[in-house]
């Protein structure tokens, strides 16, 4: 990772549209913006706790270790969110891996000033913990699919739940590029089974994969698919 300057408008992120306007320039002096390439991480599941970052550009994984040859992906974060929210509890180390999905920036925070923050901007206070209670509810709900839905349906919900956060390029594809293991892993499913049912949306005409770009053919049906879970 490399430093990099003036990257951040001190209006986009998370932090910047709740804290009080006169905590600002604290927060211009106290930020490092963070240079990704592809492929780099800014932290890793273990890794000890240093402070917490807000994604300025571009967009990174968010993903934990399902055993020793797989991951599991949690979710995405892209400009304007925050990660290293979850490594704020009492074991003082990260449970995830943040990976960038291409070149990005992210604005970093360090523990104490973070501490203080909190402590004089209670609008940031409020949100950052309503954030923590929707994630603990969406790791439930993602737990449960795993337990109880098909990996068709998963799969189904993947796609949709891509479209959703990232929408569609002007060709109709969803406005992300990605490769199919990544898609597997946000499904909870392995590549040889991902590709099974990819096969069969594509010969059906529900989805279509052009390189690293899909676009969704028929959203009707993959809807229908996870209605029947």
């Amino acid at each position: 990772m490399k430093e990099c300057k003036n990257k951040c408008d001190l209006k986009s992120c998370f932090l910047c549209q709740l804290v009080l306007p006169d905590w600002l320039p604290a927060i211009e002096a106290r930020k490092r913006n963070i240079e990704l390439k592809k492929g780099q991480q800014v932290f890793k599941e273990g890794d000890p706790v240093i402070g917490i970052y807000f994604v300025n550009k571009g967009t990174i994984k968010v993903h934990k270790r399902w055993d020793s040859e797989k991951e599991l992906i949690i979710r995405f974060s892209k400009p304007g969110d925050v990660i290293g929210y979850l490594g704020l509890g009492l074991d003082p180390t990260y449970p995830v891996t943040t990976t960038a999905l291409q070149p990005s920036v992210v604005c970093f925070l360090d523990l104490q000033f973070l501490e203080n923050t909190l402590n004089v901007n209670s609008k940031f206070t409020v949100a950052l913990v309503r954030l923590m209670a929707t994630d603990l509810q969406e790791s439930h709900k993602s737990m449960r699919d795993l337990a109880h839905m098909s990996v068709k349906a998963r799969i189904a919900k993947a796609f949709i739940s891509m479209k959703n956060q990232f929408g569609l390029r002007t060709d109709g594809s969803i406005n992300l590029d990605i490769n199919k293991q990544d898609i597997a892993a946000y499904a909870g499913a392995s590549y040889e089974t991902f590709f099974k049912v990819v096969t069969e949306l594509s010969s059906n005409k529900i989805v279509e994969f052009y390189g690293k770009s899909f676009t969704i053919q028929n959203e009707a049906l993959l809807l229908e698919i996870i209605a029947r879970g």
